[in-house]
């Protein structure tokens, strides 16, 4: 059983989607964190994470943090799943380009955005982010294609959280529906509140 440590409503609903996806074997532990947008919540002293935040999985005893970090290792982990290309496969090189995508260009350009912190460098990089994002949408329906990955996971729910945050072209809107159609999804809804 892989603990999955999770607060309702956050980054860690995610992970409930992925590990649905994935068919592995896991357990909910649900732990407070400290939301600054409501100014509520507080450091649970039973969650792992360094930063007392979510997601925080272990395995064996071996704490993984980071939302691009545990798509890959729980994705290596179960390949037979077929959400993340293998080494060797030669769609690795693009999966793990946008799982840091994700994490070192998505994440920044649209928090800058939120907190409305944006200078001419950073409205430049929003601009080729969602070019680059609407591009490859335009022409797959999917960031590997054909193939649905857990980059997908990670980048959709961003929009099922903040819609807003990337512009209103209908490529994004037919991806989030996509997504948003998978069981896997629904089944991990349904215990992300439970």
């Amino acid at each position: 059983m892989l603990p999955l440590f999770h607060a309702p409503r956050s980054r860690s609903t995610r992970f409930l989607w992925l590990l649905e996806e994935l068919g592995a074997p896991y357990e909910i532990r649900k732990v407070d964190i400290y939301r600054a947008v409501s100014n509520t919540g507080a450091r649970d002293p039973s969650n792992p994470h360094p930063h007392g935040q979510v997601p925080a999985l272990l395995d064996d005893g071996v704490l993984i943090t980071e939302s691009s970090a545990i798509a890959l290792y729980l994705t290596d982990k179960f390949p037979a799943a077929g959400l993340g290309p293998v080494v060797g496969d030669p769609k690795r090189g693009p999966y793990l380009s946008w799982l840091a995508y994700y994490a070192g260009v998505l994440e920044p350009a649209v928090t800058n955005l939120w907190k409305q912190r944006q200078d001419d460098q950073d409205k430049a990089q929003y601009q080729a982010m969602d070019d680059r994002l609407r591009t490859t949408l335009e022409t797959s329906p999917w960031l590997l294609g054909d193939t649905f990955s857990a980059a997908d996971i990670l980048f959709v729910s961003l929009l099922q959280f903040a819609r807003q945050m990337l512009p209103p072209h209908e490529v994004y809107d037919e991806w989030l529906a996509r997504a948003n159609a998978r069981p896997a999804l629904a089944r991990a809804l349904a215990k992300d509140d439970a």
